[in-house]
């Protein structure tokens, strides 16, 4: 079994997508998590060259948000969309990634997980608030490679 496989069991996964789900629900802002092995390239522009491929760009308001991760590289990026960095500090996302770097040092990786989704929806709905005409625009599973 590669790392990849062995990071999160199929119900850490459910988790993380009920998470999502719940983090979507008060925002028009769309978030997602993308795992992989290990990058050849810097992280940061790793996780744009995702951002783009899972076409995480198109959402109306340029609110999508990426979390990727990196697992045999210990690396993981917070990227969001332009829409979200035309109206926010520089530090926007320090607070997520404080709250998922704690539980990773400690191996709980789900939860950092998990907390940095629930705390990115909860960023992002100051901003982008859920309206009742909001779509799902982006898929909630996690994409890997």
């Amino acid at each position: 079994m590669s790392k990849i496989e062995a990071f999160l069991t199929s119900k850490e996964e459910q988790e993380i997508i009920a998470a999502i789900r719940v983090a979507e629900k008060n925002t028009s802002g769309e978030i997602r998590v993308h795992i992989e092995a290990t990058s050849d390239k810097d992280h940061y522009e790793r996780a744009i060259e995702v951002f783009f491929s899972l076409e995480m760009n198109t959402t109306k308001q340029a609110n999508a948000v990426l979390i990727y991760v990196a697992v045999n590289d210990k690396k993981f990026v917070i990227y969001g969309d332009e829409g979200i960095h035309s109206i926010v500090s520089s530090d926007f996302w320090n607070a997520t990634k404080d709250v998922m770097q704690h539980h990773f040092k400690t191996g709980n990786f789900k939860q950092g997980i998990v907390d940095g989704i629930l705390k990115a929806g909860s960023a992002l709905q100051d901003h982008f608030p859920y309206k009742t005409d909001d779509e799902n625009e982006l898929s909630n599973e996690i994409s890997k490679a």
